[in-house]
């Protein structure tokens, strides 16, 4: 008889987190996928889980928050959040978010496969925009030092390449952004183009990126093309690398202000009925 578990939220070595359980009853081999949220609408663990809730997958499903987003804010809230950005995008939100969710994704995981009892079954990665970022970090970086070896992932209006975003971000707020030796240090960091071959090293995780065809070309779309061609030139089955372009997507999934939980818009929809394609055909071979 299979057991119906209700989705659970908590805080997993500092990181707040919304767990949901598989259909059939859990066992130590039941699949699992991560996710991180946008910093854009839908912006926090619970809003991005409404949005994409990779409906009828047979796995954990665990949403993981940002760092200085959602409950973990700075003091003074959004709007000190985007004072910080206004500031300097790049060194106070941008690689400060990236850099720590991929850091400290090691051992909330630990903490959430002792609590829920997975962990011999296999694992993707997801997330949406910011969030693409730490998922690509621990692909390439942080989960293969610390043993945790993801089978498949899930890129949904991915930062492919953080320069480009930013000058979009600063053409969407008539700014330039100043870059200079600290900050262009974080954008390489940031460039999954150029470390496209610490994915594939890390075990060519099969990977879908998913971008709306009405997003902003040069900060996105191109990108992902860019970051297509790249992983493909070193995996075995370039097959196992795909882009999907969204006719009619922005960038947002959500409406604002997209904290909570929202009904599902049209476009976000499409999303998750092509990340729950990928994951079933991938993830649970």
């Amino acid at each position: 008889m299979t057991a119906h578990l209700e989705p659970e939220q908590g805080i997993a070595a500092g990181v707040p987190f919304l767990a949901v359980p598989p259909i059939s009853t859990p066992t130590p081999e039941s699949p699992v996928v991560v996710a991180w949220h946008l910093m854009d609408p839908p912006r926090t663990e619970a809003a991005f889980a409404a949005a994409i809730p990779l409906e009828g997958l047979d796995a954990w499903r665990i949403y993981l928050g940002l760092p200085m987003c959602g409950s973990r804010l700075p003091e003074g809230g959004q709007d000190e959040l985007m004072r910080l950005a206004f500031e300097d995008a790049v060194m106070n939100v941008q690689g400060p978010i990236a850099q720590q969710g991929a850091l400290e994704f090691p051992a909330a995981f630990r903490v959430l496969q002792e609590r829920f009892g997975f962990g011999a079954g296999s694992l993707a990665l997801a997330g949406g925009s910011m969030g693409s970022a730490v998922a690509q970090l621990v692909l390439a970086q942080t989960g293969p030092v610390a043993g945790i070896t993801a089978k498949a992932g899930v890129l949904i209006s991915p930062v492919a390449q953080l320069r480009p975003v930013v000058d979009a971000v600063g053409r969407r707020y008539d700014m330039t952004y100043p870059w200079g030796p600290a900050s262009l240090e974080v954008a390489q960091g940031l460039d999954f183009v150029a470390r496209a071959g610490e994915t594939v090293a890390a075990g060519q995780p099969a990977l879908r990126i998913i971008v709306g065809a009405a997003d902003d070309a040069e900060g996105f779309l191109v990108p992902c093309e860019r970051l297509l061609v790249a992983l493909r030139a070193g995996y075995d089955d370039p097959a196992q690398v795909e882009l999907v372009v969204v006719p009619g997507m922005a960038h947002a999934l959500a409406e604002e202000p997209g904290i909570e939980p929202a009904p599902q818009t049209p476009n976000a929809a499409v999303v998750d009925r092509y990340a729950t394609d990928w994951l079933r055909t991938h993830l649970l071979d």
